[in-house]
């Protein structure tokens, strides 16, 4: 059977053969399907049942709900490239199958490995999309998504912590604990209810407490009212207690920071989870910086998949066997799934530190090109 005439899309690309355009012409269509199918599906399962819920308990307007699906939708789409990638190699490949045009192309020579390359071309070029979707598109829209509901539901929270505002410093040459600061209130200005307990020199040196304390920006120092300086003797016992009503404390600005509220990692691009973890990284809490690791991997790691699925489905589809439609799809379920899967076993083993942070965020992929990789070489011989 001869192969039906190429179109003209990608004509314009040196050095990319008949064949190449033609498998990514074939490719296109139910790519660009998938991505119909599963950006629906994901938005319908993961924010309409929610959205018509409360506009029914809170009477939002249609337009809202509309304007908070659009909002929601460009993160699903994030996860719908990779998927989408999956299937459209799937279908294409197996209906080449089917057509014995697969058959034609081998006995002119042509390899596995060459058949599948359009695949992986295509996957890399989405892989970049998706990248950038990620970064540029998904956490401003997530960002709006939640303001705007938070706004009609009555429900705008304040651009910070507070309450119980803990900043743990450590000593930079053992990491042992050197000052420890808390307090009970915030108002986005003025902390209330302080403690500080400072072990900066051997032993216990001061303990702090005030009724308030503001950042003073002029003089990069804390301004503490009203309060109490307990002075503490090697052996534990008090040498001194000065009361103060107004006395400036050098210590960091880094409670300030940590008491205003950050996007949730949905909404924040790398650059903004990459000095998230800064600040974490100086208050020594290993857990919060662990899963901020695996976070920020998983961004990297996410795009990617694009050309695991596409060596995947590209593999499977070249299969000698012919392949259904419907047959492609539950595949395409089952890959699918296992990815998911193994991230969620990775993100559970990095959390439990068993896993070093990016070992288990590219574990989804790692395994994938495995299998994709066993799979391509037996359907080539």
């Amino acid at each position: 059977m001869t192969i039906r005439k190429s179109l003209p899309l990608f004509s314009f690309i040196p050095g990319v053969s008949v064949m190449d355009r033609y498998i990514i012409t074939e490719l296109i269509p139910p790519f660009l399907f998938g991505m119909g199918m599963f950006s629906s599906v994901g938005v319908t399962i993961g924010s309409l049942f929610d959205l018509m819920r409360r506009a029914v308990d809170e009477g939002l307007p249609a337009t809202l709900v509309l304007k908070v699906l659009l909002l929601s939708l460009p993160q699903f789409m994030a996860y719908a490239f990779p998927t989408s990638v999956l299937l459209a190699t799937l279908l294409t490949y197996s209906r080449l199958s089917s057509d014995s045009e697969l058959i034609a192309l081998r006995s002119c020579g042509v390899s596995i490995y060459r058949l599948v390359l359009p695949a992986l071309l295509l996957s890399l070029i989405v892989t970049g999309m998706t990248f950038g979707f990620n970064e540029y598109v998904v956490p401003a829209s997530n960002y709006q998504a939640t303001i705007t509901l938070e706004k009609a539901l009555g429900e705008e929270k304040p651009t910070f912590k507070e309450r119980n505002i803990f900043y743990r410093e450590y000593a930079e040459e053992d990491k042992t604990l050197k000052r420890l600061f808390y307090a009970q209130n915030f108002d986005g200005e003025r902390m209330k209810g302080l403690t500080i307990l400072d072990w900066s020199q051997q032993g216990l040196n001061q303990i702090v407490t005030a009724d308030s304390a503001i950042w003073n920006i002029a003089q990069s120092t804390w301004d503490f009212y009203n309060g109490t300086i307990y002075l503490i003797a090697p052996d534990a016992s008090y040498r001194n207690i000065v009361r103060f009503e107004h006395q400036q404390l050098q210590l960091p600005r880094i409670p300030l920071d940590l008491a205003r509220k950050d996007r949730d990692y949905d909404e924040m691009n790398i650059t903004q989870a990459i000095e998230r973890l800064e600040l974490e990284r100086q208050t020594g809490d290993e857990d919060d910086i662990r899963k901020l690791k695996i976070r920020i991997s998983q961004k990297f790691a996410l795009p990617f998949a694009c050309v695991v699925f596409g060596l995947v489905g590209g593999s499977l589809g070249n299969r000698p066997q012919r392949t259904s439609k419907a047959t492609g799809f539950g595949i395409s379920v089952l890959v699918i799934f296992a990815y998911y899967m193994l991230m969620a076993i990775g993100d559970a083993l990095g959390l439990s530190n068993y896993l070093p942070p990016l070992i288990s965020a590219w574990l989804p992929n790692l395994m994938g090109f495995a299998v994709g990789g066993f799979l391509l070489i037996r359907a080539a011989r």
